[in-house]
């Protein structure tokens, strides 16, 4: 017997829809980033992880001096570029996948889709630095990019997951709390049916 497809709804076409506009503005956003030079690039990775690590010196009172944030901030500023750059893919496969989720497919061909898309972007996008005066394209880079729209999807497809998982729970607990309350209502019912019976039967004795 075969399982009867549910019709989407007209919101789940339009966020579905939007998402694949979002996703055509995300790729002109990560091209905007690529065709910065290599000086311009560098002054705002530099800035970024310097903030990153003085809020995080503000937050939690670890009292460094400025010397030590910039040299902090210095040593993981190549780690946080590969975070953005893994960061920018992930959320690029994520509006993908969701666009494509308008076609019937197994989740496995749908993630794949979205994958697959947004790697071969990555690997143009590498190809377009090799034009960016100082910037060059790096297939590590590519399997670094790709890497995140992968963990991307799975992240996005667990919250998905968790979130219908706590939905159901509470539709459980409502459902047990709405039987609980109805068997107390009729308990309540048969007793006060008890009660009128009883006041009943001494008037017909009398």
């Amino acid at each position: 017997m075969e399982k009867t497809k549910t019709k989407p709804s007209i919101k789940q076409v339009l966020l579905r829809n939007l998402a694949g506009i979002f996703a055509i503005v995300w790729m002109c956003v990560i091209f905007a980033f690529s065709a910065q030079d290599k000086e311009e690039s560098g002054a705002v990775s530099e800035s970024f992880t310097y903030r990153v690590v003085s809020s995080t010196n503000f937050f939690f009172h670890l009292d460094m001096n400025d010397a030590r944030v910039k040299e902090i901030a210095d040593s993981i500023e190549g780690f946080v570029r590969k975070a953005a750059h893994m960061t920018e893919y992930g959320i690029l496969s994520v509006l993908l996948y969701i666009w494509i989720g308008q076609w019937p497919m197994s989740f496995l061909r749908r993630w794949g889709t979205a994958f697959g898309a947004a790697t071969v972007y990555a690997a143009t996008d590498e190809i377009h630095q090799l034009f960016v005066a100082g910037r060059s394209g790096r297939f590590t880079d590519v399997c670094i990019d790709g890497a995140g729209a992968a963990l991307g999807i799975i992240v996005f497809v667990l919250l998905v997951r968790a979130k219908k998982l706590v939905q159901a729970a509470k539709a459980r607990k409502q459902e047990k709390e709405a039987r609980k309350l109805e068997k107390e209502e009729r308990k309540q019912e048969k007793m006060q049916q008890e009660e009128q019976q009883e006041t009943v039967e001494p008037h017909k004795e009398e």
